[in-house]
């Protein structure tokens, strides 16, 4: 029996979230959460490819051989990334070149690839609609949450503005690749902590 659509998207808020749950997506999650700007651009770009091509996935599935269906998801997902790229470099060209290569490797993030064939090729419209939405509002949040931790004690500044006065001492290695991982396992932890507790 098919699960209930609001249940489809409010998975993706915790139960499934990417990074936390699923552990996927992993690449852009530790590249470009610098700073929260980054996190929330990253997830909102990829939030659009996954909605866009879950819909048209699902609308299509009837219709794409079984043999060369991963080929037909990476041509679908490839459209949008590059709608999502051509927009972004359009209207937030600052941000787009922040971003840099990893707005096109969206096509081959896990997390994309994966709701199509996992979700989206067996369940119809609606329901593929509401897991796209959910699970890239999820991504979108992680990216954001891990943005604001690196930012806020990398920096001593969140979304650009100082939050701990002059005087604060910035763990600078939080805004480097080993921080990275040590802020991504910080929020892990509260996660699985917060879960046991539930």
């Amino acid at each position: 029996m098919p699960r209930p659509l609001h249940k489809e998207f409010l998975k993706g808020l915790w139960e499934e979230i990417p990074p936390f749950r699923l552990v996927l997506g992993l690449c852009p999650v530790l590249a470009v959460t610098m700073t929260v700007e980054n996190g929330i651009g990253m997830g909102l770009a990829t939030t659009f490819v996954l909605v866009c091509s879950n819909v048209l996935i699902s609308i299509l599935r009837n219709q794409i051989p079984p043999k060369v269906r991963i080929a037909c998801y990476i041509l679908v997902i490839a459209t949008f990334v590059t709608i999502v790229d051509m927009l972004m470099q359009a209207f937030t060209y600052p941000l787009y070149q922040k971003l840099g290569i990893f707005i096109p490797l969206i096509v081959v993030n896990c997390v994309v690839l994966g709701r199509a064939e996992a979700f989206a090729s067996k369940n119809s419209v609606l329901p593929s609609l509401a897991d796209g939405l959910g699970i890239g509002i999820g991504f979108t949040l992680s990216l954001a949450a891990l943005g604001a931790l690196r930012e806020a004690f990398g920096n001593g500044t969140l979304l650009g503005h100082s939050i701990f006065g002059p005087g604060y001492q910035p763990l600078t290695f939080l805004v480097e690749a080993p921080g990275a991982f040590i802020g991504l396992g910080i929020l892990l932890g509260l996660m699985n902590l917060i879960s046991q507790r539930r």
